[in-house]
């Protein structure tokens, strides 16, 4: 059986975090030795006196006590030692483990909910003055942005303050686990980390269990005013020149919005979580769909989209045999106007793109490949289809040298391009053989000849198309007017509908060009879109747009309320950690020092 545990020691350990520094209290009994051992004054015999002193000598019962009580020295020495007993056995007091943090990490959310509004204050600015109370002596501060982003590491309260200031919302999806982890990552033994959000969702959940686990104190401050009843766009389809929007109601009532975009409109009512859509014309150039009226959380009640200026797509057919599979395939691409013409003849009006087709030698004038030049500078496309007999009048036109026609090649490699990914080219049954004279082969045969070809020149775009019609099995193939639909937007410089309009959160490409967006310029290569609206270059226009379910469901349920594993996560952690008082005591025993000092040189010793 074991033996009961000490008392004393149990009742020392609650005040004391070293009691085994008490062990300096011995220090007093040589001190008191000391005093008790010294040698007597010299005394004098003075007769006068002499029977004052034997009568004070009776009245005391007790000189050994009188001598020590006497000794103020010797009190001050025995506090000395005291305080420092005390002070080397660390006594503390239990405070809230808040109290005692140096360093903070805040995490700011910053996704679109954020911007919902509450009471005339957004959740985001809420948040924000929230954070400004929770800046201690170093302070990191992470949003987020770009699946966690960190703003300020270890920062002054003035950075800390000013950071905070600065920060604002964006329009799109946040990535709040993320941002936790990188928070845990940042925050060093004893830091706090404190997140304000409005907490949509549940993934976040791990990343705070995960932090906890490794003993950091997680704080959650929660931020979910408003949003009841949001209405809000959640997806956008193009088909053709057309727009498809669908709108979903969060709310618990039965609602009707009206829907525009450009001149049209059209009238939805929706009852509690319904979902409902609207056909629309894409107008040039591109516009900006609303729903009015609108509602606590206006970001999701505007889409983008973005179009070209000129939306149709004129092409010319040269040919001298007309090929039906070929203006077929061009006929059922949306916005495409087809042209045939057929040599010896005058190019007349303004086209996009000009194709040559199993033109005749003899019939093809300089006039007609000069206007094919003039459209390449002017920022046009030409493409010259592989026949018997290339015409040599298309010189810098033709992307290759032509030589023999031969048969028997097979598909030796294909570039995963825009124009040619996803597409299964089969094998010539006869091809004009030759190598490349300028630009790039898409589609090369095993013996070296290009079978697709490009080249951007001078603004405009050139295309070598290697099938023989009349002799290939492709143009039989359900590809076949997949790939000449890509054709025509390569060559005319027309991305689809779909390539121009993204979601907010996406990154696009524009070059090293100045872009215009909806917060102002930016440069470099890469634009993230991260606020919804129109991002404009000198040679491009695309859109961002919120279109996110879960970020638009802006109802969002208390943490204490829920009963998933959110519910299971306290708001704050309740922690308790002693608070050592080493200072004030050593404070105390410097106050006794000073005083000894004190009393030796009112004495005279000093």
């Amino acid at each position: 059986m074991p033996p009961p545990p000490d008392t004393s020691t149990m009742v020392l350990s609650d005040v004391l975090l070293a009691p085994l520094g008490l062990a300096a209290l011995l220090l007093t009994v040589p001190i008191v030795v000391l005093y008790l051992i010294r040698p007597d004054p010299q005394e004098l015999t003075l007769p006068t006196f002499q029977f004052l002193v034997a009568g004070e000598r009776q009245q005391s019962a007790t000189p050994f006590l009188e001598r020590i009580s006497r000794s103020l020295l010797l009190l001050l020495q025995v506090l000395v030692v005291l305080v420092l007993a005390v002070g080397l056995a660390t006594p503390y007091v239990t405070v809230s483990e808040r109290a005692t943090v140096a360093e903070t990490v805040i995490v700011v959310d910053t996704s679109a909910s954020m911007q919902t509004d509450a009471d005339g204050q957004t959740r985001f600015q809420q948040a924000v003055a929230a954070a400004r109370d929770e800046v201690t002596g170093t302070t990191s501060v992470v949003t987020t942005t770009n699946g966690g982003e960190v703003v300020l590491q270890r920062g002054t309260p003035t950075a800390a303050q000013g950071t905070l200031d600065g920060l604002s919302p964006t329009d799109a999806p946040g990535a709040l686990s993320g941002a936790i982890s990188q928070a845990a990552s940042l925050a060093g033994e004893n830091a706090r980390v404190v997140v304000l959000s409005d907490f949509a969702g549940e993934e976040w959940t791990t990343a705070v269990t995960t932090a906890r686990g490794r003993g950091l104190s997680v704080d959650l401050q929660q931020f979910d005013g408003g949003g009841d009843g949001n209405v809000g766009f959640i997806d956008r389809r193009f088909s053709g020149s057309a727009v498809t929007l669908s709108v979903k109601n969060y709310g618990d009532s039965t609602v009707t919005r009206t829907v525009r975009l450009g001149n049209a409109r059209q009238e939805l009512q929706l009852g509690p979580d319904d979902v409902g859509s609207v056909t629309l014309p894409v107008p040039a150039s591109g516009s900006e769909a609303r729903l009015s009226p609108g509602d606590s959380f206006p970001t999701d009640d505007s889409v983008y989209v973005a179009a070209p200026a000129d939306a149709a797509v004129d092409v010319l057919v040269l040919t001298n045999d007309r090929n039906r599979y070929l203006t077929t395939a061009l006929s059922v691409v949306d916005r495409v106007n087809v042209t045939v013409r057929q040599p010896p003849t005058t190019i007349q009006g303004d086209y996009d793109i000009i194709l040559y087709s199993n033109v005749d030698r003899s019939s093809l004038l300089p006039g007609n490949v000069e206007t094919g030049r003039e459209l390449v500078e002017d920022g046009g496309g030409v493409a010259v289809l592989a026949q018997d007999n290339l015409p040599q009048r298309y010189r810098d036109l033709l992307l290759i040298e032509p030589g023999e026609t031969k048969a028997g090649a097979t598909v030796g490699q294909t570039a995963q391009t825009q124009l040619t990914r996803g597409i299964d080219f089969q094998p010539p049954e006869e091809y004009v053989s030759g190598s490349l004279r300028s630009g790039s082969a898409q589609v090369q045969l095993s013996d070296g000849t290009p079978l697709i070809a490009t080249e951007d020149r001078n603004g405009g775009r050139l295309m070598y198309y290697g099938y023989i019609e009349d002799r290939s099995s492709f143009k039989f193939n359900y590809q076949y007017p997949v790939f000449w639909k890509r054709a025509v937007y390569y060559l005319a410089d027309r991305e689809p509908l779909p390539a121009l309009n993204h979601e907010t959160g996406e990154t696009v490409r524009f070059g090293n060009t100045t872009v215009e967006g909806p917060a102002g310029p930016v440069s470099g290569n890469s634009v993230p879109l991260q606020r919804a609206g129109l991002y404009r270059s000198q040679s491009r226009q695309v859109s961002a747009s919120l279109l996110d379910e879960s970020e638009s469901n802006t109802n969002v349920e208390a943490l204490d309320q829920r009963s998933g594993t959110a519910g299971n996560l306290t708001r704050t952690e309740r922690r308790s950690v002693p608070q050592p008082l080493t200072e004030y005591v050593a404070l105390g025993g410097l106050v006794l020092a000073l005083a000894e000092v004190g009393y030796l040189r009112r004495r005279g010793d000093l």
